[in-house]
This record gives structure tokens, sequence and C-alpha cells, in this order.
């Protein structure tokens, strides 16, 4: 068996509706990642794509481009974020929808639903997501609870309208499958996880009835050890990867005069995550990677910054975590991220490295190859 190495997919660079009234008109991630700015001295921002790329995923070029990039330097599939709210409600849905209608584009994917509200940064609704703390604003109106867009998880009649809704994604071929079984995630697997069990048990009749041998459910580890058919980890977020702070003087200057302002080592991280994955037994546990990480576009001073990313110490990381997942027999890498540049965790091109962080992953997989 060989590992798939999965990048993680945001389907976030298109003009909607809702990200105009919530964001400003023309908001996607490509403003934020335009107007960034350096915070200190060794800061790389803003993060500009090779060629000044900012692309939509509306256009069914970018999509193909996308697919053969990923298929020409080894990456063996896409996670694409998913974000349906109700029976009456889904957002950042077209790209993927694009991808069904359109065979030619030739990549693999699953979905995972990052299953959570989007709220405004200052409310105080659980298990929300604040999208774009940056560009919030408090609105005047005294009535607002700051909540954008809210999960309503429903009944099994609900869950029905879901999972019909995923059935022509997981019938085509493109979609990935463990053993007959569509393979989904629960990125936020902690909210109502008793409810998410019993809905994964529907869904799995519900499978079956459609031909697959069942549904295959992956969850995000979350801090209470969620897990369903299996469980992934975020990097480099994951609650096994909890490190400190920059220890650099510099640094830690810099910490106490900006106290929301979070710097990790990049070596660190990746030395835990390595570490993690050798001295963990569970088969059905799914390690993560990253490329970078910075998301102070989106979150300005408040962001979490990695620092000392560079694409060899990647290349080396990731061939340590790619045979050890090999030697345990795993079915999966999941990488952060294909092209989440407003998190500066992009494999996709840019002017400072070009190709590299791509080339990096198809030296890793030629070398198994050739000595497999």
């Amino acid at each position: 068996m060989k590992t798939k190495i999965i990048a993680m997919y945001l389907p976030q660079f298109h003009s909607i509706p809702e990200n105009d009234l919530w964001w400003g008109e023309g908001y996607t991630d490509w403003v934020a990642v335009k107007k960034s700015m350096p915070l200190f001295s060794a800061h790389q921002q803003p993060r500009i794509p090779l060629d000044e790329n900012y692309y939509s995923l509306t256009d069914i070029e970018t999509l193909k481009w996308q697919a053969q990039l990923a298929k020409e330097y080894g990456i063996d599939g896409f996670g694409i974020y998913h974000y349906w709210f109700s029976d009456n409600l889904k957002l950042l849905e077209k790209p993927a929808e694009l991808i069904l209608s359109h065979p030619e584009v030739k990549i693999d994917f699953f979905f995972a639903w990052d299953n959570g509200s989007w709220k405004r940064t200052w409310s105080n609704v659980r298990n929300g997501n604040d999208w774009a703390p940056a560009f919030d604003n408090k609105t005047s109106n005294s009535g607002d609870k700051g909540l954008l867009s809210e999960l309503i998880y429903g009944d099994e009649s609900s869950w029905k309208v879901h999972f019909d809704y995923l059935l022509p994604f997981f019938k085509d071929s493109r979609y990935i499958k463990k053993d007959n079984k569509p393979v989904f995630a629960f990125f936020q697997a902690h909210n109502n996880y008793e409810l998410i069990k019993r809905m994964c048990l529907y869904w799995d009749s519900l499978a079956k009835e459609a031909g697959f041998a069942g549904i295959f459910c992956i969850s995000k580890q979350g801090p209470h050890g969620e897990m369903l058919d299996a469980s992934m980890r975020y990097e480099p977020l994951s609650a096994n990867n909890v490190v400190e702070l920059w220890k650099n003087r510099f640094h830690n200057v810099m910490n106490r005069l900006r106290p929301r302002l979070r710097i990790y080592k990049y070596d660190k991280l990746w030395k835990k995550i390595i570490h993690n994955a050798k001295n963990h037994g569970n088969q059905n546990c799914y390690y993560g990677g990253f490329v970078g990480f910075d998301d102070s576009p989106r979150r300005g001073k408040k962001a979490r910054i990695v620092l000392g990313q560079t694409p060899e110490k990647f290349e080396k990381y990731l061939a340590q975590l790619y045979q050890i997942s090999q030697k345990q027999s795993k079915d999966f890498i999941f990488l952060t991220a294909w092209n989440e540049w407003g998190e500066g965790a992009y494999l996709e091109p840019d002017t400072k490295d070009g190709f590299a962080y791509l080339e990096a992953v198809k030296t890793i997989k030629t070398k198994y190859e050739k000595d497999h």
C-alpha cells in the first residue's frame, strides 16, 4: 500500500454575495493577502503568487491548472473544505460543483466539512469560525449578535437532504474511497460529537443503500480525542502540537509588546510532529504535515506566525513523515495546504520560492517509487 498525500483545499477564492455583505464587496482571501503588511523585520508579507496569479475558482481553466499541477508534482488529491449550514444554506460550493461537472479536471478529492457557524470576531457564539478578523467591524445594530450563518444540524430528514446533495460526488470515480466507502471528514468533530456519531451511522446506512460498503468518517483530532472511523491531525495546530513561543530574545520582547501575536519555530513544530508520529500506535489516526503558517493576512496583530520555513526543511521533514506513514501502513497524510494563502500555508508557486515546495513533494514521491 502507498500512503497518499492529500493537500487540503480552500474553495474561497471567488466572490459570493455573503462575503460581499459581511466583509466588503468583492472580498475573497486575495483581498487580505494583497493588503497584508510585515509586522516586524523578519516577517515575509505580503505573499505574492507567481505571475500575480490571483485566480478565481469559478474559472474552469484555473481548476484544470490546479489539478494538473498537483498530479505532476505528486499530490494524490485534494481535501476540499465543505461549508454546509442547513437545508437552505451552503456556501463556497461552486468550485466543487464545477469539478463534479467537468471530468476533465483530473484530480481525486474528498470533502472535509468545516461544521461550524460563521460569526463576527467579537461574537460569543460557540463553535464558530471568525473568518477574517482583520476585516471585521462591530455593527451599530444593537440586536446584532454577530452570527453570520448558523449551523443547524437538524434531524434525520435534514441529514438525508445533505446526503442526497453529497451522493453525486460520492459516485464520481474521482471521489476518494476506502474499501468502497466514500471518505468524509468532520473538521469540528467536537461540535456536538454524539449527534455527529448518530449522523455517521445514518449516512452509513444510506451509503449502503446507494451501493457502497458504507461511509468512512474521519474526525479532525480535537482536545478530547474525538474519533469516528478514524481521526486526522491538522497541522501545525493539532492538539498534540502545543509548543513554546519562540525563545529568541527579540521575539520575547515582541510577544510582550504584542501579547496577542503568537510566534512559533518551524523546526520545533515539525520535530514534534515527527516525534508524535513515531510514537503513536493507533492505526486509525492519520498524520498531518504543513508547508508553512502565517494567518496575519486575516488576523493582523492577533496572528499565529511560524518562522524559519524553507523548501529544504519542508522536504526533509515531510520525507520523514512519509516514511513513517508508509512503515505504519497509513492510508493518508493530510497536508496544510494547497492554497491557504490567507494562512501562509500553500504549495502553489509564489514569487519567492517558485515551485520549490512542489518540487520537494515530487522528489519524495519519486525517491520512494524508485526504492520500491
